[in-house]
């Protein structure tokens, strides 16, 4: 891995620069160690700090008022989280480890000079946020209008792609790392209808587990069953400025 996670991840949209590698190295100076189930941030708390996610994987989620919790998106190696919170006083979401996790916090002073110093790089994260909230569109969409069978084999191609973002020799198997209850919580179902879909996707073929991993063993059909597609694909980055 380079000296910066996040360089890696933005640098298969762009070629970075040395000094655009040199500042998102600086984010990534400072290094926390946080093990599975700790809360990195709370909803509805003061959130003066962002975080990349270098190793590991978080969930944010939000409470509902019956108690339930409803899972927003995960974050994988590479990725920006609390960005929502750099606009309000309170965090929108919690943040919590879904593994044991290295983290690297930066307040929003270092966002700012960064977006003066490197506007390029500024650009960069609009493009992740648009990128997150149209792969959240197509979930409301799908949590509204598909099957159960669809959203369940649409979380597994999600996590693989996402995981191969830093992790090249992920093909068709990987690591699942989450439980049936967090992927039923992240796809409105009971764990006890995500255990029926992950064995109906096992019959069908398209899938097979074993030990807490995932194969993806007919990847066009499950692509077809879930109406999946991979919004990390099909970009249009011309308009993006030069780099200082």
């Amino acid at each position: 891995m380079s000296g910066s996670c996040f360089a890696e991840i933005l640098g298969e949209l762009v070629t970075l620069v040395p000094g655009e590698r040199a500042a998102l190295e600086r984010l990534e100076e400072r290094q926390r160690h946080i093990r599975r189930g700790a809360i990195l941030l709370r909803e509805n708390e003061p959130a003066d700090e962002l975080y990349i996610l270098r190793k590991g994987l978080v969930m944010s989620y939000v409470l509902l008022d019956d108690g339930s919790r409803q899972i927003l998106r995960f974050h994988f190696p590479g990725d920006v989280m609390g960005i929502s919170s750099i606009v309000y006083r309170e965090s929108p979401e919690t943040l919590c480890a879904l593994s044991d996790c290295v983290v690297c916090p930066f307040d929003r002073q270092s966002f700012s000079a960064l977006s003066v110093a490197h506007p390029r790089l500024s650009a960069l994260f609009l493009v992740l946020c648009q990128i997150e909230r149209v792969a959240l569109t197509d979930r409301l969409a799908a949590l509204g209008r598909t099957s159960a069978k669809a959203r369940v084999a649409a979380l597994l191609l999600e996590m693989r792609n996402r995981l191969r973002g830093t992790d090249k020799t992920i093909d068709k198997a990987f690591n699942l790392g989450l439980t049936q209850e967090e992927i039923g919580d992240a796809t409105g179902l009971t764990s006890v209808h995500v255990n029926r879909m992950l064995r109906q996707l096992e019959e069908e073929g398209m899938i097979g587990r074993e030990s807490g991993r995932v194969t993806l063993i007919d990847e066009a059909a499950l692509a077809r069953a879930a109406n999946y597609v991979n919004r990390y694909e099909g970009l249009d980055l011309s308009w993006l400025p030069e780099a200082r």
